[in-house]
């Protein structure tokens, strides 16, 4: 007798999409630009805008980004620098993205913030106290946490996340001290996983895009199946982003875990 069928929603895609350096290896050589987000939208129904990061979009960039994606595809946007390393001028940069963002949020298109704080931003009183400022900012949109320092993997802490409705990110990076290990945590009822290589050679003194270069093997990906079973059961939704950037390496690791997902757990999306 056939078990009953399941249906898990995930997400799967990348960290950033506009990379020259992915010509030949995913975009075709002569490709223009302004494409790269139409094509990318064939093969994957997600993705993480890191741009945002370095500096806040004018909305009629983000009005493209929604026009040129199928009504199915969602997009994540990382918050500004400024809300997760300088950490001075908050609520004017949360203000001035959120409003970036309304033919994005307007459209359904929007799924969440991403807050990536820096291994120097510890769990202490303080910025507590500064999550807790930065969720209040974002009003009811979503809000993702990826932290870089071991101090915040404590079960109080978890807590603390449920209880003011912040997704807890969970990463595969290199086993260095002071980071963060596997899990496959949930805070609210979406999942969320980021792979950033095991590149520890260059982690701390890597430059630019260095920390990231790395490619899984299919035996170190099928290592986090257990992980991302027990995220799938346990929430409404989960995001999984590759952010091993460098000359295309996340879009081959990512399509390897698109097809781990359904072949191993015959689950399907839209």
């Amino acid at each position: 007798m056939d078990s009953p069928e399941i249906h898990i929603d995930v997400k799967i895609g990348t960290s950033g999409y506009s990379y020259e350096d992915w010509r030949s290896h995913f975009y075709p050589a002569n490709l223009s630009k302004s494409k790269f987000l139409e094509f990318y939208a064939q093969f994957f129904n997600a993705v993480e805008i890191n741009s945002t990061y370095y500096a806040i979009p004018n909305s009629f960039t983000i009005r493209r980004m929604v026009e040129k994606t199928p009504p199915n595809f969602c997009f994540i946007v990382k918050t500004h620098q400024e809300t997760t390393h300088r950490r001075q001028e908050n609520s004017q940069a949360i203000a001035q993205l959120l409003n970036a963002l309304k033919p994005m949020i307007d459209s359904g298109k929007f799924h969440g913030f991403l807050a990536q704080f820096p291994y120097s931003f510890k769990n202490n009183e303080e910025n507590r106290k500064y999550l807790l400022q930065t969720r209040e900012l974002l009003q009811e949109h979503p809000l993702f946490v990826e932290f870089r320092h071991i101090s915040w993997i404590t079960p109080p802490m978890y807590q603390f996340l449920e209880q003011n409705n912040i997704g807890y990110v969970n990463v595969d990076e290199p086993q260095l001290p002071g980071l963060l290990p596997p899990q496959a945590l949930a805070t609210t009822r979406f999942g969320y996983v980021r792979f950033h290589g095991r590149n520890a050679q260059n982690w701390w003194e890597g430059k630019g895009s260095a920390r990231y270069d790395y490619l899984y093997t299919e035996e170190e990906l099928e290592q986090w199946m257990g992980n991302i079973r027990q995220l799938l059961q346990k929430t409404y939704r989960t995001y999984i982003f590759f952010n091993n950037h460098p000359r295309g390496q996340a879009i081959k690791n990512a399509r390897q875990m698109l097809n781990l997902i359904q072949n191993q757990l015959n689950i399907f999306n839209d």
